[in-house]
């Protein structure tokens, strides 16, 4: 076991909540890996205060965005975690800073009418999370973070389309208001082919974009290349389910998620 607690946690939490992305993990050069372990806590407790509801959850993202702003803040673990990080790591801070302002608008409840909209928010909750991380593995320049940020805004419309009816249950919709309209405004299973394969196709624009720019990593490109063709075949088994023809999330089956990893792997 770990001496360090932190790590520990880091380790069990992405193996508990993140299984396609642990993974992944495991491609990456060990002298890295427990700092993108690190990094992704930091994420996920924000996300999952968030979503639960938690009382403590905007003083810990504010704390964050102060970080973020180069003000003093408060040392929560994320806080602690993160300066640890930036010892050794040039984090963008102006990501982190959107990050946090993803976070705010999810405590708010915020809904989306456009799809730049739904772009926008994307961006915040995910696509930044692709830069950071990006950064953590050496990326630099303009094509490589925008490749970085389009992969991760595809990770997260591939968890809004998977997460329709999760999401419903909860009173949570994230897809585009207008594009709902458009494509006769329901969301119910047997009612949405035509607004689920037109979402699709958006996901698989920004994974395009996004797995074009990997071979720009300096490190861990075998890890992410795994991580996006396990994400993207998310869409893949919407698609093999009809669409949303049925209520509930679209799973990949473990031996088909270490398939596609395998594959990926070869090509990273």
């Amino acid at each position: 076991m770990s001496a360090d607690p932190v790590l520990a946690e880091a380790r069990a939490t992405t193996n508990r909540v993140a299984r396609t992305f642990s993974i992944a993990c495991r491609l990456l050069p060990r002298d890295v890996r427990d700092d993108v372990y690190r990094l992704y806590l930091v994420f996920r407790s924000l996300d999952d205060l968030v979503d639960e509801g938690d009382p403590d959850a905007a003083a810990r993202v504010e704390a964050v965005a102060a970080w973020a702003a180069g003000a003093a803040a408060t040392p929560t673990r994320e806080v602690v975690v993160l300066d640890d990080l930036a010892a050794r790591h040039p984090l963008p801070r102006t990501a982190l800073a959107d990050f946090c302002a993803g976070m705010r608008a999810d405590l708010a409840g915020a809904r989306h009418e456009t799809e730049e909209d739904l772009d926008r928010y994307c961006y915040r909750v995910a696509g930044t999370v692709g830069l950071t991380m990006a950064a953590l593995l050496g990326a630099r320049g303009p094509e490589a973070e925008a490749a970085a940020t389009a992969l991760g805004m595809a990770m997260q419309r591939t968890n809004v389309l998977r997460d329709i009816d999760e999401d419903g249950a909860r009173g949570r919709v994230y897809l585009a208001a207008e594009t709902v309209r458009a494509f006769g405004g329901s969301l119910e299973p047997g009612d949405r082919e035509a607004l689920v394969r037109d979402q699709i196709a958006r996901a698989d624009a920004l994974y395009e974009c996004g797995c074009a720019g990997i071979q720009l990593l300096p490190r861990g490109r075998r890890a992410i290349t795994a991580a996006a063709h396990m994400y993207r075949e998310i869409l893949r088994q919407i698609e093999r389910e009809g669409y949303g023809a049925r209520a509930g999330r679209a799973v990949v089956a473990p031996r088909r998620k270490l398939a596609v990893a395998g594959r990926a792997a070869l090509i990273g």
